[in-house]
């Protein structure tokens, strides 16, 4: 099968949509597809490293189209039009297009496809209406264009595919037919609580204290200044990981709070196993990848009871879910399971970590591959065959389900389809 990934963010750049679609792109390799990925291009200068997979280090190609930084945040890149975008899938000949969280070179890559008869699977990865909120975008119509965006660019895609059930449920709820539900898949060999060391925990909290973490851009969305009150809780050391142009600010709120800046690869893992609870403080994550690290890590976890935390955190189970954009609720999360002991942590670590350890990129992948025949069999008014030749035997891709909070009514169950 050839693909073509239509995608606004790619590595050099780290974040969830960048990670998932080289994630993507590994696995449609190594199950013998042609995949092409046209993405922005980074800054000037920016070190784009070569691409290759398994044995044969079979090379991955990626055309890279003229961009600009996002006015306010220079970390992301937003395409400019060019006819590259065009010329790359047309050259591909691929068999279907794949829209990663399109907006800008995604709605452009939707009119690709359109034009060339070609199906289009349409990857949801960013709330972009709440974003709009974030930004205080519009004067208040900002959330409203932000879903007439949504609507629109999805809209035209064969499928839609959304990673959390509260996503899922957002989008049917805001008119975008055709949805259906694919998670995030997280490596937990790398991530393990193997990694957890003990010289490191000193270093960060030398008098012993309890070591929580965040991870995570450093930006408005991400709300990491719900932290503030943990930071004064006694015995508790706070420490944030990532970079993000929230970065000062943050530390002149919170200056008993460690920032340790942007980590990746090995020493990430190492940090996140060596963290005694992780806490996200997002309220817009639509699934929110760093919570299924911390629990391949064996760490326990706070999160805000909203979107796609509730597919992921069994409250009281593998940690504590709070109501959203609450300081107070996120300190007495914190300090509730200072107190509760390490015995209890380590549960709450052990449950988190039986739970995402067969939810494997590989599994998430062969999803995506019978996502995509389906797709093509839709766009072409045959038959729904059961998968594709090379994906082998569609993989179960549990999800955790356990009781949530009062104030968070959303299912924990993960069905293939919903009613559009």
């Amino acid at each position: 099968m050839r693909v073509a990934i239509v995608t606004e963010s790619f590595p050099p750049e780290v974040n969830g949509v960048a990670h998932s679609v080289l994630r993507t792109a590994e696995h449609l390799v190594r199950r013998g597809h042609e995949p092409l990925v046209i993405t922005p291009a980074p800054a000037r200068g920016a070190h784009c490293p070569p691409h290759s997979f398994g044995p044969d280090s079979t090379p991955l190609p990626v055309v890279r189209v003229p961009s600009i930084p996002l006015p306010g945040y220079p970390q992301v890149r937003v395409a400019l039009p060019s006819r590259r975008l065009a010329e790359a899938v047309a050259d591909h000949r691929p068999d279907l297009v794949h829209l990663a969280s399109p907006f800008v070179l995604g709605a452009r890559g939707a009119k690709v496809a359109e034009r060339l008869g070609l199906p289009s699977v349409a990857v949801y990865q960013t709330d972009l209406a709440g974003y709009a909120q974030a930004y205080r975008v519009g004067r208040g119509i900002g959330s409203a264009l932000a879903w007439a965006r949504i609507r629109a660019v999805h809209g035209a895609a064969t499928r839609t595919l959304a990673p959390s059930t509260p996503a899922a449920q957002d989008l049917t709820a805001n008119g975008v037919p055709r949805v259906r539900l694919w998670p995030r898949g997280v490596d937990s060999v790398r991530f393990h609580p193997a990694h957890r060391d003990e010289a490191l925990h000193r270093t960060l909290a030398p008098g012993g204290e309890l070591l929580i973490g965040y991870v995570g851009r450093l930006a408005p969305e991400k709300r990491v200044d719900l932290l503030a009150g943990a930071c004064e809780l006694p015995g508790v050391r706070v420490v944030v990981i990532g970079d993000g142009p929230s970065a000062p600010a943050l530390k002149a709120a919170m200056p008993k709070a460690l920032f340790l800046g942007r980590r990746t690869g090995t020493e990430l893992a190492r940090y996140f196993a060596t963290l005694d609870l992780f806490v996200h403080t997002g309220p817009l994550e639509t699934f929110c990848q760093t919570i299924q690290e911390a629990m391949a890590s064996g760490v326990p976890v706070v999160a805000p009871a909203v979107g796609g935390p509730l597919d992921l955190v069994g409250h009281h189970r593998t940690g504590l879910l709070v109501p959203p954009r609450d300081t107070a609720a996120v300190t007495r999360a914190v300090a509730e399971l200072a107190a509760a002991g390490p015995e209890v942590r380590t549960g709450y670590g052990r449950a988190g970590r039986a739970d995402v350890t067969a939810r494997t990129w590989e599994a998430v992948g062969d999803l995506l591959l019978r996502h995509y025949t389906e797709a093509i069999a839709e766009h072409h008014g045959g038959p729904v065959q059961a998968l594709h030749p090379a994906a082998g035997t569609p993989a179960t891709v549990p999800t955790p389900t356990g009781q949530i909070p009062a104030q968070a009514s959303a299912g924990t169950q993960l069905p293939e389809e919903l009613p559009a």
